[in-house]
């Protein structure tokens, strides 16, 4: 077969993979009571599959002709998957605010200023724990590129779609194994985030410290289905209709395609400035080694924007644009997952258990700790997403406040939703995120630690000097 056949192959081998492990999700009650998504099932189930499950345990017992050595996947459809991601990622980020009401900075921040200093804290003091490991240990002691640093973030706060969406970055700053590592520490951080999310909540609920409501963890106050957590936005919304009408799915995948050339236009912009300036005068690459998903985040808004001045309010329908990213998103975790390399993570078990034990400890504590300072009214609720995104991803973080306020009492998700939009342009899969490691590989950990560090503390006086005391005096 040719490569457009492959590739055809390889997307309709996902899919079938995603329909089997929804039914066995459903079907068991271990899965089901873990809340993982069926791509991270189909995604864990392409790699046992792969080289690194069957294709190990064959090369264990012995070479046969009967057990080729790379598993039962062929080698073009894992080729194909290893590719994917990086190019997916655009898809999901071009989308994020597509159909979305963009508000004035000033309304934002008066919902949810408390809510963005937790989350900006917590964000950065992730880059602190990481360069602290990487300058202490992690290089001194097992030899690792300091740029382990970022893991963490990119790991925890950016979680799976932005690990994978790096992996030609990784790879360009000859640091490929970060990528597998990455996503292993993505893997821990959404476990660990649903065990101990779940574990907190039924701490808060014993103690009394839930001001909205008592927690149960009944049947009605969990989604069945993950994917349920996604839809928001109005069902009432209607596609706009063209003359000569185009099927809305090609309109919004249009309108999606500009975000992402927009995204590309600016970058390359970027790119050509950064070549006449301080990259010709100081030999300083930081724009070139930049993926192209944060400014289609951009592009995304730039269109919004746009197509709200020029065709209305409900031009775009937000449902249609999330299942888009919706299924971007499940082709880029099974992929991602299926190309991961277990020997990799193997060969470095012990700094991947110190940057996942620190990782974790550094939002469980800081939960625990900065929230109720931080956030004046409600903070359980309103740190419960916050928490959950910092260490899997933003519908982690939606299952847990839905577990903890099912009926959206304390408005947690609107604080939540409004502080995304001044939260993800540059962490947790932003700006920052994706120019971390050129930075560190620029400038060095010791000067990105004391970087990090500054904005870390600078939030963390914010929303303790200004921030909770506002909403305190608000009631």
């Amino acid at each position: 077969m040719g490569d457009v056949e492959w590739f055809f192959m390889a997307l309709t081998l996902i899919w079938v993979l995603l329909i089997a492990a929804q039914y066995v999700r459903r079907k068991s009650q271990i899965l089901s009571s873990l809340f993982l998504p069926g791509s991270i099932i189909a995604g864990l189930a392409a790699l046992v599959a792969g080289p690194d499950g069957l294709g190990t345990v064959v090369e264990w017992i012995g070479p046969s002709n009967a057990w080729p050595t790379n598993g039962i996947i062929p080698a073009p459809i894992l080729e194909t998957w290893h590719t994917l991601p990086g190019i997916l990622i655009n898809v999901v980020f071009a989308a994020l605010f597509l159909g979305k009401t963009i508000p004035g900075l000033k309304s934002i921040w008066r919902r949810a200023a408390p809510v963005i200093t937790y989350g900006q804290t917590i964000a950065w003091g992730q880059y602190v724990i990481g360069l602290l490991l990487a300058i202490l240990v992690l290089t001194p002691v097992f030899g690792m590129n300091p740029m382990a640093g970022a893991l963490i973030e990119i790991g925890f706060e950016g979680g799976h779609g932005t690990a994978a969406g790096l992996i030609p970055v990784f790879e360009e700053l000859d640091f490929a194994e970060g990528a597998d590592l990455a996503l292993g520490l993505a893997t821990v951080g959404l476990l660990s985030a649903i065990i101990s999310g779940t574990i907190l909540i039924n701490w808060a609920a014993r103690t009394n410290r839930l001001s909205a409501r008592t927690a149960s963890l009944d049947a009605d106050a969990v989604p069945n289905d993950m994917a349920e957590l996604m839809q928001n936005g109005g069902g009432a919304q209607q596609s706009i209709e063209t003359d000569p009408p185009i099927d809305p799915l090609s309109f919004h995948l249009g309108l999606i395609g500009i975000s992402i050339l927009l995204g590309w236009l600016m970058l390359q912009a970027l790119i050509g400035l950064e070549r006449m300036t301080w990259g010709h005068i100081w030999d300083l690459e930081l724009i070139t080694h930049m993926p192209i998903f944060p400014f289609a985040m951009i592009g995304g808004v730039i269109v919004q924007v746009f197509a709200t001045r020029w065709l209305g309010r409900h031009a775009i329908n937000r449902d249609l644009i999330n299942r888009i990213a919706g299924t971007a998103l499940d082709i880029i975790i099974v992929a991602a997952l299926a190309t991961l390399s277990l020997a990799v993570i193997g060969d470095n078990l012990v700094p991947f258990a110190l940057l996942a034990i620190a990782g974790a400890s550094w939002n469980i504590i800081g939960f625990l700790v900065l929230a109720p300072r931080l956030i004046p009214r409600d903070w359980f609720e309103n740190g419960i997403p916050n928490f959950g995104q910092s260490m899997g991803m933003t519908v982690t973080g939606m299952l847990l406040f839905r577990m903890t306020d099912p009926n959206n009492r304390s408005g947690g998700l609107e604080s939540f939703g409004y502080k995304q939009l001044l939260f993800e342009p540059v962490v947790g899969g932003g700006l920052f995120t994706a120019s971390a490691m050129p930075l560190i590989m620029q400038f060095g950990a010791p000067t990105m630690l004391v970087v990090t560090g500054t904005f870390m503390l600078a939030w963390l006086a914010f929303g303790l000097l200004v921030v909770a005391p506002a909403g305190r005096a608000r009631g």
